[in-house]
C-alpha cells in the first residue's frame, strides 16, 4: 500500500514539455561515475518521503535539482569546471560566499556563490555551491553550451563539493531526467538531456590505506590515504568510502601481501546513508611488516550487482 502510494505521488500529471525547451549538457568538467557522481535527483515525491525518478532514494524531501558531486574535497581544490549545459544568457550571479559549507552567514544564500542562464521561452538553469572567487561571467553576458562559468565549490548550504543544477520554466522545477513527470521509475521516457547520464544507484568514491582506522573528515578530504605503510607502522588498515548506501550492501576489503593474501572481510551495512565510510586491518604484532608489495581492493556489492571497485598498491 505505502509503495503504491508512492509511485502515485511520482507519476503526477503535467503539461508536456515546449518543443523549444533547452536540451542539456552535463553542468560540470567530470566522467560520471570516475571522476565525478550524481548523489541527489528532484524530489518526485510531493508528501513527506524523497524519490527520485526512478523512484529510487537518490534524493531528500523538498529537493529542487541534481547534485553532481566530486568525490573528495581534494579535488575540489584541484579545481574541476561548472559548464553552462546550454545557450543562454546570465541573469543573475553571485560570488564572495566562501568555501564553508552552512554557516549562519549561509541563511538567504543557500545557493551559495551561483549563476542564473536565462534560456527561450521562459526557461531558465541555475548553478549552485560553486567556490568562490572563480566565477567568470556578468550579467547580460551570452554563453555557449561549455562555456566556463566558474569552479565547482563548497559555498552556500552544502555539505560536500558539488555543483546544485536547478532546471525551472515559468518558475516551475522541472526534473530533466522526465520532464513530463510520467514514467513509471523504470519505463524510458524524453528528457532534456542531449546525452542522458546514466543512472548509478550508489557507489565507491575513494578508498585508501591507512596505519589505523582514519578520521571521517580526513576520507571526505581524500587526505586519508598514505601509501607508504610498511616498515614499523602501527596498524595496516583499508577502507573505502561510498555514498548511497541501502541495507544489505556488502564492502569486500581484502589485502594482499609478499606472503600471499594478508586480509579479506566482508562488512554488510545496516541502513541507508548519504555518505558512509568503513575500515579494516590488523595491528603489528612483531618488529616489522614483511617487506615487499602491497595490494588492496574494495568492492561494494548490492546483491549481485558491483556498485563500485578500487585497486591500491604500496
Amino acid at each position: 500500500m505505502r509503495q503504491a502510494a508512492l509511485l502515485a505521488a511520482c507519476l503526477c500529471a503535467a503539461a508536456p514539455v515546449a518543443a523549444d525547451a533547452p536540451i542539456l549538457s552535463l553542468p560540470i568538467d567530470c566522467t560520471l561515475g570516475k571522476t565525478c557522481y550524481i548523489q541527489n535527483y528532484v524530489d518526485r515525491d510531493s508528501g513527506p518521503h524523497a524519490l527520485d525518478f526512478r523512484c529510487g532514494g537518490l534524493s531528500y524531501d523538498g529537493h529542487k535539482g541534481t547534485d553532481f558531486g566530486l568525490p573528495t574535497l581534494t579535488d575540489m581544490r584541484r579545481g574541476v569546471d561548472v559548464l553552462a549545459s546550454a545557450p543562454g544568457v546570465v541573469s543573475g550571479f553571485r560570488d564572495g560566499v566562501d568555501d564553508v559549507g552552512p554557516t549562519d552567514a549561509t541563511q538567504g544564500r543557500e545557493c551559495g556563490n551561483g549563476v542564473v542562464l536565462r534560456h527561450a521561452d521562459g526557461w531558465e538553469t541555475q548553478y549552485c555551491h560553486m567556490k568562490s572567487g572563480t566565477l567568470t561571467v556578468k550579467s547580460g553576458q551570452a554563453v555557449l553550451r561549455g562555456d566556463v562559468l566558474g569552479q565547482v565549490g563548497l559555498s552556500g548550504q552544502t555539505e560536500f563539493p558539488h555543483v546544485h543544477l536547478s532546471v525551472r520554466h515559468n518558475g516551475e522545477t522541472v526534473d530533466p531526467f522526465d520532464p513530463d513527470l510520467v514514467s513509471p521509475c523504470d519505463a524510458a521516457g524524453a528528457t532534456l538531456w542531449r546525452d542522458m547520464p546514466e543512472y548509478l544507484p550508489g557507489g565507491l568514491l575513494d578508498a585508501g590505506f591507512s596505519p589505523g582506522i582514519p578520521d571521517y573528515e580526513l576520507v571526505k578530504d581524500g587526505s586519508a590515504d598514505q601509501t607508504q605503510l610498511v616498515g614499523d607502522a602501527p596498524g595496516l588498515v583499508i577502507y573505502g568510502f561510498g555514498y548511497a548506501s541501502r541495507p544489505g550492501d556488502v564492502m569486500e576489503m581484502k589485502i594482499h601481501g609478499p606472503m600471499g593474501e594478508f586480509l579479506l572481510q566482508r562488512i554488510e551495512l545496516d541502513k541507508n546513508q548519504a555518505q558512509f565510510f568503513r575500515a579494516t586491518g590488523k595491528r603489528l604484532t612483531k618488529a616489522r611488516w614483511p617487506a615487499g608489495h602491497y595490494t588492496g581492493t574494495v568492492i561494494l556489492r548490492r546483491g549481485a550487482h558491483i556498485l563500485g571497485e578500487r585497486h591500491l598498491e604500496m
